[in-house]
C-alpha cells in the first residue's frame, strides 16, 4: 500500500520551516500533498494561485510531492486522496499541545495517523504570520521563506 501524508496549512506564505518539514519527509513517504486548506472567512495577503505557485517552484524537482487545494475538514481531504497520514511541524510546546488535540480527533473521527516531526533548530522560530509583519513592514523577509516566494 502506498504511503501517501498531507501536509496541511494556509502556507500564507511557505517559509523556510515548512519547507524543512517537507524536505525531511520526502524519504518517509512514497507521496506528500501539499494541501492548501481555504478558508472564507480569512483574510490572505497572497492569493491562492501565489501560494499555490510558490510551493509548486520549490518543489518541481521533487516528483513525490504535489500541491492540492481543499475545502472543510483536512481529514475529508485525506479520505479523498487515499492519504493515512496527516504531517505536521512543531516549533515549540505550545505547537505541540494544539496539534496532539487535533491529532486526536482526527484519529477519532476517522482513523488516519498524524506523524509529527520537530522543525530544524534554524527555522523553529519562523511562522507564516511573522513572514507577513516583516514584509507588511518593508523588512528583509527573504531570510525568512524560500527562493520561490517573492513579493512583486
Amino acid at each position: 500500500m502506498e504511503k501517501i501524508a498531507v501536509f496541511p496549512g494556509s502556507f500564507d506564505p511557505i517559509t523556510l520551516g515548512h519547507y524543512d518539514i517537507i524536505k525531511r519527509s520526502i524519504p518517509l513517504f512514497d507521496k506528500i500533498i501539499v494541501a492548501i486548506g481555504v478558508n472564507a472567512d480569512k483574510k490572505y495577503m497572497f492569493s491562492l494561485d501565489e501560494r499555490k505557485h510558490f510551493i509548486e517552484e520549490c518543489f518541481e524537482n521533487h516528483p513525490t510531492v504535489s500541491v492540492a487545494t481543499y475545502e472543510g475538514l483536512t481529514i475529508d481531504f485525506c479520505k479523498k486522496v487515499n492519504a493515512k497520514f496527516i504531517l505536521r511541524g512543531l516549533r515549540n510546546p505550545a505547537d505541540f499541545e494544539f496539534e496532539k488535540a487535533i491529532a486526536h480527533t482526527n484519529r477519532k473521527l476517522s482513523k488516519i495517523e498524524t506523524v509529527f516531526l520537530l522543525t530544524a533548530a534554524n527555522t523553529s522560530y519562523i511562522s507564516s504570520s511573522i513572514v507577513r509583519d516583516v514584509i507588511r513592514n518593508g523588512g528583509e523577509y527573504e531570510l525568512l521563506v524560500p527562493d520561490a516566494v517573492r513579493v512583486k
